[in-house]
């Protein structure tokens, strides 16, 4: 797919307006008024002439490369939102609401996913394409158009799809969401999450500038491969040599997720070998109870299992945060909503089928 005009950064849009004869600091009021004020189309950028503006739609195309199709909202304030890309594809993203009254925006990288995590759904969508900067940013665009100005704190790539596996996209969106003239969020705001791809992990480390969170899920390479197809790849090993070299500043620590799977990944045991594991590695721990699916191979964990997880890492010095699934009464599993909304849309492309 070809980048959008909200995935080019204020030096691209110059260069293409010079192209077209204007000067070019228009490129860069072009720029604030897309990652700024949110213009949905050339139109609303009314410091521009009309004659410009025309042109701009006619040469550009939409301002936007996304189109929401469908919005859940649970009873508990979480907001999923079903996005449609210009060839057809629906994607999710997801504001999941905070104490402090803000939300933290879950931001999908792909149209599904590669991967085959036994345990995600978006798994199960398979792979369809890599989404562009554009795609990325324009997520976070639609959702502060809903969420309203300001209201969302933090950004995890966490959604649909393996950030580091869309590895250029991913960059330049994080480039453009931290740009001053545009939404200009700070590093300790955004967190990419990856299943463990190190070749992608070795150039995070030099070339992007956010946090960095791991999806774990087990304490030990046999249970890791085969929750994990990544992790035959990868080994855990392998993963954990890379993440000792991982640059951190003072103080700053990796963030591991573990999803637990009752009576898979949830027992003491793992709990102690998950501790050792990191014991080498400045580390916090998101334990998030599973959040079943239909057709889910696993169930989620009792509140005890939970509880007695999470006291073998605290006796430990571990800290350990549990992440409690929200939305859960508007099909809150990552994927769901997009898989609905898009075979809901093929079938009316296609009625015959």
């Amino acid at each position: 797919m070809k980048n959008g005009v909200s995935g080019q950064s204020p030096e691209e849009l110059s260069a293409l307006l010079t192209e077209m004869g204007e000067k070019p600091f228009r490129g860069k009021q072009v720029f604030e008024f897309i990652h700024r004020n949110l213009a949905d189309s050339f139109e609303e950028m009314t410091t521009l002439s009309k004659a410009l503006r025309d042109r701009l739609e006619e040469t550009l195309g939409p301002v936007r490369s996304l189109v929401e199709v469908a919005r859940a909202t649970s009873q508990d304030g979480t907001i999923k939102l079903a996005l449609a890309t210009a060839d057809g594809e629906v994607i999710e993203t997801v504001l999941i609401p905070m104490e402090s009254g803000t939300f933290t925006q879950c931001i999908s990288s792909q149209v599904g996913c590669a991967m085959g995590c036994r345990f995600c759904m978006t798994a199960k969508l398979g792979f369809r394409r890599n989404l562009t900067a554009a795609e990325i940013v324009d997520q976070h665009h639609l959702a502060r158009i809903v969420a309203g100005e300001g209201r969302i704190r933090n950004l995890v790539y966490m959604g649909m799809g393996e950030p580091l596996l869309n590895f250029d996209s991913v960059k330049q969106s994080v480039t453009l969401l931290q740009h001053p003239r545009g939404c200009d969020l700070s590093r300790r705001r955004i967190t990419l999450s990856t299943c463990g791809v190190l070749p992608g992990i070795e150039r995070m480390a030099t070339e992007i500038d956010a946090h960095l969170a791991i999806s774990l899920n087990a304490p030990n390479q046999e249970l890791r491969a085969d929750l994990m197809p990544v992790s035959k790849k990868y080994p855990l090993e392998q993963l954990m040599e890379t993440l000792k070299k991982f640059p951190l500043a003072p103080r700053q620590r990796l963030t591991f997720e573990y999803v637990l799977l009752k009576g898979v990944n949830d027992s003491p045991e793992h709990a102690r070998q998950l501790v050792r594991l990191l014991s080498h590695i400045p580390n916090k721990i998101n334990i998030i109870p599973f959040n079943p699916f239909p057709s889910a191979p696993f169930e989620g964990p009792t509140e005890e299992g939970i509880a007695a997880f999470v006291n073998v890492l605290s006796k430990r010095n571990v800290t350990v945060t549990v992440r409690r699934s929200r939305g859960s009464d508007i099909e809150a599993a990552c994927g769901q909503l997009a898989g609905k909304v898009g075979d809901s849309r093929k079938a009316t492309d296609n009625p015959a089928q």
